[in-house]
């Protein structure tokens, strides 16, 4: 059930709705707050993060500090991972506010495909590069070739202007 404050009018950031769908799964992951492994390129930079992503931070029995964050990294860049740690450690603690994390601790995995980026479609061609087109691939008689080649054809001619 909502409250007053969840009904105020206007617009809110999205984030603002994260942390309480995802609690219960960061949580069972180690993280109390989900906030690092959502802001993590934030955290480490976009570099590291292409190739790095938080697993699990783990705290000494009875203590929320001086903890051991274990970060899956692809195993061309473990090593240089490895001589960041104490640049790792000083920015997630920057994020934390406090020492949380003593340690990083690396797992060499290749990393969770990601979704490719949609691009665009090519604006449209002029009735003249269109007739061209045309005729250029009018010899062609495979379909999926055909159709390969075209839109091989119409980002070509679209970027030429």
């Amino acid at each position: 059930m909502q409250n007053e404050n969840d009904r105020r009018p206007g617009l809110r950031a999205l984030g603002s709705l994260i942390p309480g769908p995802t609690r219960k799964i960061f949580k069972g992951r180690g993280f109390a707050q989900a906030g690092i492994a959502l802001r993590w390129p934030e955290i480490v930079g976009e570099d590291l993060a292409r190739v790095s992503l938080p697993e699990r931070i783990t705290y000494p029995e009875g203590r929320n500090a001086g903890a051991t964050l274990r970060i899956r990294v692809v195993s061309a860049f473990a090593t240089h991972l490895q001589h960041l740690e104490p640049l790792v450690i000083e920015r997630v603690n920057t994020f934390y506010g406090f020492k949380a994390v003593n340690r990083i601790a690396l797992t060499q995995r290749p990393m969770p495909l990601r979704a490719k980026p949609v691009l665009p479609p090519p604006p449209p061609l002029s009735p003249m590069a269109e007739q061209r087109l045309a005729e250029t691939l009018v010899t062609v008689k495979d379909g999926s070739l055909k159709a390969e080649l075209e839109a091989l054809g119409r980002l070509v001619l679209s970027r030429r202007g």
